[in-house]
């Protein structure tokens, strides 16, 4: 028996979508308005869930409480009030686009999270827009 366990988070974050080897013109046809050179910010909301076996002994696929340290830790100390082109380190060569920022969230959690878990991330840019990564 497999059951998921969720937690939400929330963090606000500023971005500019651009690629440096491209031309303002170019960068404007494909990113329009966020490509403003001066950035723009989100109020990002996160589910991430861990799908797994229920612990006998425990009751638990996962504590909470350690998923919850987990996110807070590596993810919202990480990008909460950043520039996320500017003081993240993953994404000084990478386009902060929302696809991008949830494989790197994944990516961050992945290694903390026992390897017969499965992981999912799901990132919400706008209450409308958000991205699901669940690894490859």
């Amino acid at each position: 028996m497999r059951v998921t366990v969720s937690r939400k988070a929330h963090f606000n974050a500023a971005h500019r979508l651009y690629r440096k080897d491209w031309s303002m013109e170019m960068n404007d046809a494909v990113f329009g308005k966020c490509n403003n050179p001066n950035f723009h910010g989100h109020n990002y909301e996160l589910t991430v869930s861990v799908t797994g076996a229920i612990n006998e002994k425990t009751g638990y696929v996962i504590d909470v409480k350690i998923l919850s340290d987990l996110i807070k830790e590596h993810i919202e100390n990480a990008f909460d009030h950043k520039n996320l082109n500017l003081d993240v380190p993953e994404f000084a060569d990478l386009n902060p686009t929302a696809e991008n920022i949830s494989v790197v969230i994944w990516n961050k959690l992945r290694k903390h999270i026992d390897a017969d878990k499965d992981l999912e991330v799901v990132l919400y840019e706008t209450p409308r827009n958000f991205v699901t990564y669940k690894g490859e």
